[in-house]
């Protein structure tokens, strides 16, 4: 680990990116604007849009922002798709903007990051304008880009920022609690993006205060967060071609945001190339915590914590055999199993376990990376499971080499570690980062962890329509104190 004054830090990160920019300076740089980044179908070509060369590629060091030269946003597809199970955008369509203003003497706010410091607290205005089939009301300090995204879920649009000058956006839910469940993982999510902080994990800056003079009229939600440009599906898809830097600098940085997230003792459990945002420069966000669960920490040298299994969790293709073999409880490697998965579908362009049911993944799995032994099944608890297992063919897998041709051996290394299927010997998260694959990006100094675990004790309270429109208005309270205290109920009862 470096030691020393943050200057001699500084200066040994400063000749990590050097080294990085010098091995990569070979290579053509086909990246200048990314006018077309939003405009991406599988059959697209997606040349020109992200940099052959991730220029002077590295993570950035806390309070970076991310100053991307030559961005653009355009038109986008109203053609791609949208996974409406996991609520995740996949789709963008755009829309001409027509405002109407109203006023509102409602007040001031705080917000998260060091680059919202310049956002000053003060009473502000409201105005309207269509983005899809919907209307959005926000602050007049946001104005209209255009659409980046649509679904079940609501909109999300891309939106300048007058004040602080950068483009954020802005996913509006509406009707957000008609849905009991729905609002609880828009609650979690908002809680665990104020409480996260670090550069691959998208931020929450602002939410817009609500609307109503009695909380039961407090309907559509407004998030604002970190603008990405397109997703990792996305590229995977396309026809922009991929060098193994490029694979090395999305998994360093996936695997980065992850040690944060288990360090809080929080297991995503969606994570696929959908959840992970990023921009032309390669830079990587995760999002999507709404299936985010905390784990009750173990004590032991090998303790990593457990959670009891509770619903569905994890897209099939990156879920875990833990899961699949009905396990009681599982813990923090679930995730790195599903970055195996996103790792191995980066090299092959094309989901490395397509199962079409748990059983044809767990039979794909075994036919890739071979049946496990007796002695590799203890931790299924369930004999049934057991028995399904043991009945698969015992064929040899083939080598991950011939699998993955021309791939450098330690990222095939890295990848077998990550696809263990006893979780026990899945590689946690910081001896991943340690890893040679990573040994060009890795530095221990600059792979930081959450200052405290995060408290999912709010999950423990009876989560009713009434009580969610409550805590979730005061969770807007946090960005907009103005909006405070909560609206009083019509039949003039307080929850407690």
């Amino acid at each position: 680990m470096i030691s020393g004054s943050s200057e001699s830090k500084e200066q040994t990160f400063s000749n990590r990116v050097l080294k990085w920019t010098k091995k990569m300076s070979s290579m053509a740089t086909v990246c200048g604007s990314t006018d077309q980044l939003n405009n991406i179908a599988p059959s697209d070509s997606f040349e020109g849009m992200v940099e052959d060369k991730p220029e002077g590629k590295r993570v950035p060091s806390r309070g970076y922002h991310n100053t991307s030269k030559g961005m653009k946003v355009t038109k986008a597809s109203s053609n791609d798709s949208y996974d409406h199970d996991h609520h995740t955008l996949a789709t963008a369509t755009t829309a001409t903007a027509s405002f109407s203003e109203n006023e509102h003497d409602d007040g001031s706010y705080m917000d998260l990051s060091k680059r919202s410091e310049r956002r000053a607290a003060k009473p502000y205005s409201t105005h309207s304008f269509p983005a899809g089939k919907h209307t959005f009301t926000v602050d007049t300090r946001y104005s209209m880009n255009r659409v980046v995204g649509s679904g079940a879920y609501g909109v999300v649009v891309s939106s300048h920022d007058s004040r602080a000058a950068e483009d954020v956006a802005i996913k509006m839910v509406p009707k957000a609690f008609n849905d009991e469940v729905d609002a609880k993982r828009i609650l979690r999510e908002i809680k665990l993006l104020k409480h996260f902080k670090h550069d691959n994990i998208i931020q929450i800056v602002d939410m817009m205060p609500p609307n109503a003079r009695y909380l039961e009229d407090y309907h559509d939600i407004y998030m604002v967060t970190d603008l990405m440009e397109t997703d990792l599906h996305r590229i995977i898809y396309s026809k922009q071609k991929l060098s193994i830097e490029h694979v090395q600098y999305f998994a360093y940085q996936l695997v980065r945001g992850l040690k944060y997230i288990h360090s809080a003792d929080v297991i995503h459990r969606d994570l696929k190339p959908s959840n992970l945002l990023v921009n032309s420069n390669c830079d990587l966000k995760i999002c999507d915590f709404g299936l985010a669960r905390g784990i009750h920490p173990a004590h032991g040298e090998d303790a990593s914590g457990t959670m009891l299994l509770t619903e569905y969790v994890v897209t099939r293709w990156y879920r875990a055999p833990e899961i699949m073999l009905a396990c009681h409880e599982y813990s923090k490697p679930v995730d790195v199993w599903s970055v195996g998965c996103i790792f191995a579908e980066l090299i092959q362009r094309k989901p490395y376990f397509p199962g079409d049911d748990y059983i044809d993944q767990l039979t794909i799995i075994s036919k890739k990376l071979g049946k496990p032994s007796d002695s590799d099944l203890d931790f299924v608890t369930s004999e049934k499971a057991k028995r399904f297992m043991r009945k698969l063919p015992s064929d040899p897998a083939p080598p991950l080499s011939s699998q993955f041709p021309g791939t450098p051996s330690n990222a095939l290394d890295l990848m077998r570690k990550m696809l263990s299927i006893h979780p026990r010997k899945r590689i946690p998260v910081e001896d991943a980062l340690a890893h040679p694959f990573f040994a060009q990006l890795h530095s221990a100094d600059d792979e930081p962890v959450a200052e405290a675990p995060f408290d999912f004790s709010f999950e423990k309270e009876k989560l009713h329509r009434i009580r969610l429109q409550e805590l979730i208005w005061q969770e807007a309270g946090h960005f907009r104190p103005s909006c405070l205290p909560v609206a009083p109920r019509r039949d003039g009862l307080r929850e407690v």
